[in-house]
């Protein structure tokens, strides 16, 4: 399910939508005009994939574990290194026994740890309070520094929504927001989470960031573009199906044109937080288009 953007975000959207052309059209909402062909001078992407609201505290069938397994092990490459947005004090995920020994696999084995947030429950950070919210961040920092011995660089807003107080508040624990260039819209799980459209969803959002790519509004790092890709790690449908997505994703770089890289997702934990802090946001106030 898309996430609802902060106030900010939407003005920059509407403003933008009306009257900012590139030559080319950046936004779905806007989009009137064919794009150009790619460039052939653009370096080949990697995929940078990330997870939200887990660990997933289930006892049987946990879906954060499948898709530790999937990316340990898997045909197109083994030992995929992902960024996971914990949840480290709620009783269905990181406050949990199951949550926490998760949480110590996903830096065993190489992942990054971000925070999603440090409240009981999937709390939306502009509405809690200056007191809370420096409570919350002050425990997630603390938290995850037990579990890795580092302190957390990456943080995703709960709903993504955030404003100038809690940006700047962020800033404080040095943490810098990453949002996504791809999202599977796995957010909201309703009993059966079938997803007949996942291949179409992600083929039109790539080639939506293919334009962003043409155009130089997407760095590169390390030698290879960074494409941020959203996943939630407690939806069991993700979990049963990460497999198909990572060929999914290698198949609509083909059919939009995009080269990837040799290695087509992130392999190692330090390069892939590198290239995340690249794209994390400088500002409250700069524009972010979310699939």
């Amino acid at each position: 399910m898309r996430k609802p953007m902060h106030s900010a975000l939407a003005a920059a959207q509407a403003s933008r939508c009306s009257c900012l052309l590139l030559s080319i059209v950046l936004l779905s909402g806007c989009s009137s005009a064919t794009a150009p062909p790619l460039r052939t001078d653009i370096e080949p992407i990697r995929f940078l994939l990330s997870f939200d609201d887990g660990p997933s505290a289930s006892s049987t069938h946990n879906p954060t574990a499948l898709i530790l397994d999937t990316l340990a092990d898997n045909p197109i490459q083994p030992g995929i290194k992902a960024l996971f947005f914990v949840q480290t004090r709620a009783p269905t995920a990181g406050g949990s026994t199951q949550g926490q020994a998760l949480l110590r696999r996903q830096q065993r084995e190489g992942h990054l740890l971000g925070l999603h947030t440090a409240t009981p429950g999937h709390a939306n950070h502009r509405f809690l309070s200056p007191e809370a919210l420096e409570q919350s961040l002050t425990n997630g920092v603390a938290d995850l520094q037990a579990v890795s011995n580092t302190a957390p660089r990456l943080v995703r807003p709960p709903f993504w929504n955030y404003d100038e107080r809690t940006f700047a508040a962020y800033q404080t624990h040095d943490l810098h927001i990453l949002l996504t260039d791809l999202s599977a819209n796995d957010g909201k799980i309703w009993g059966i989470n079938g997803s007949l459209r996942r291949r179409s969803n992600l083929r039109d959002q790539l080639a939506q960031a293919a334009q962003q790519i043409n155009v130089g509004a997407l760095p590169a790092v390390d030698g290879v573009i960074p494409v941020v890709v959203t996943f939630h790690d407690p939806n069991p449908y993700t979990a049963r199906h990460m497999q198909e997505y990572l060929q999914i994703l290698m198949d609509v770089a083909e059919d939009v044109g995009l080269a990837t890289d040799i290695q087509p997702f992130y392999g190692q934990r330090d390069t892939l937080q590198r290239a995340a802090l690249r794209r994390a946001l400088g500002d409250p106030q700069q524009y972010a288009r979310l699939p």
